[in-house]
């Protein structure tokens, strides 16, 4: 099959209906890959070549019909994909070897695995993995890292010669409860105990939640929320990935997909959640407080969304990167994948013999985990 060939420096360059035309057909798609969101990181300046993050998806045409893409950026640093390089990139600098431009396929500062080899069918999909590696290899980069693909995309790739990375996030599974009580009444006693206890001290403290769904959401929610998130970035000595006009306009492009959750005392906002949904999942994504209250985040982060979930019917919670805490309520480890392909034979022999023991101590440390889950015996 022959295919017309692209590399892309914006979406605009595709369009929003061929991309959302292409997205219809996937098995692992999510909000994270609409136009809605990856162009307003873009046109916002998130995700920007002045940031470090330049836009250069793959595209294949079948005559006037998007038959394959990918999302790929040339990165200059390692900020913001949670799939951690640090090590890889200080040895090759100690060797006197450039690690950085590099080729990052993944959805910029979002930890959310879906599909990353966007294609019609297999045949579109196998001639998409050959058109990335004929690119990396033309492009000069050090290495191409695929992040957070599903397991089988993952394994299309080593098939093509990259080495594979294994990673944990928790995710918490609707068991179909008439309500947060009927939800804690599974979860061991003193976890159940701790969950309670933290929601007094919230809500003993005075202080009241609000829901905003994105289509109700105005723009002093957006410009709150923001201030939220930035205050918390600023306490931690960091600046913010996203400013405010990507908020702004994922509020206007994809309100079906927000929800806004907002705590309030004496009538005056002190912390918001940003979440993004579809009917099956709920994605954990921002949070940021003007003011510290213990157990706040707990509530604003997790109570609250948990008890969305259930209101809703929605099956699965996933609440974002890292974090052991999360089992304490009711989030199991659920197994992450990553691509990894090294133009240095050398480093690249080095980085495989670390991977295949990180891959056992992984596995391990899912199973430790697992033998600590928080639920009842049934």
């Amino acid at each position: 099959m022959n295919y017309r060939t692209g590399i892309v420096s914006s979406l605009a360059e595709i369009g929003e209906s061929a991309w959302s035309a292409l997205l219809a057909v996937q098995e692992d798609s999510n909000p994270f890959l609409s136009y809605a969101f990856l162009h307003a990181l873009h046109e916002s300046g998130s995700a920007a070549p002045d940031t470090g993050w330049q836009p250069q998806y793959l595209a294949l045409w079948q005559g006037d019909t998007l038959a394959a893409a990918m999302p790929l950026y040339v990165k200059s640093h390692s900020y913001g994909e949670y799939v951690f390089d640090w090590a890889w990139a200080e040895a090759y600098e100690r060797n006197g070897v450039g690690y950085y431009p590099k080729l990052l396929s993944a959805i910029p500062f979002t930890p959310v695995s879906g599909a990353r080899l966007l294609a019609r069918d297999e045949q579109a999909r196998a001639a998409l993995v050959e058109l990335l590696c004929a690119q990396q290899g033309a492009a000069g980069m050090s290495s191409t890292h695929v992040l957070f693909p599903p397991q089988a995309q993952a394994l299309q790739l080593q098939a093509a010669g990259f080495m594979l990375r294994s990673g944990v996030q928790f995710h918490w599974l609707n068991g179909g409860y008439r309500d947060f009580d009927a939800f804690l009444a599974t979860l061991e006693h003193k976890k159940r105990k701790n969950i309670r206890a933290e929601r007094r001290k919230v809500a003993e403290a005075g202080v009241t939640m609000r829901r905003v769904r994105g289509v109700d959401a105005g723009d002093a929610d957006w410009r709150l929320f923001h201030r939220c998130y930035a205050n918390t970035y600023a306490e931690h000595r960091s600046t913010p990935y996203l400013n405010l006009d990507f908020f702004q306009r994922i509020g206007r492009t994809m309100p079906e997909n927000i929800l806004l959750v907002i705590a309030e005392r004496d009538g005056h906002a002190i912390a918001a959640s940003l979440l993004i949904h579809t009917a099956d999942t709920l994605y954990g994504r921002y949070w940021g407080a003007l003011e510290h209250l213990p157990c706040l985040h707990f509530e604003t982060a997790y109570y609250q969304p948990l008890e969305f979930c259930i209101e809703q019917n929605i099956a699965t919670f996933e609440g974002g990167a890292q974090g052991e805490h999360k089992m304490a309520r009711g989030f199991l480890p659920q197994k992450t994948w990553s691509a990894h392909w090294l133009a240095h034979s050398a480093f690249a022999d080095a980085v495989e013999r670390f991977l295949e023991r990180e891959s056992g101590g992984i596995d391990n440390y899912i199973d430790e985990l697992n033998e600590r889950n928080p639920f009842r015996p049934t």
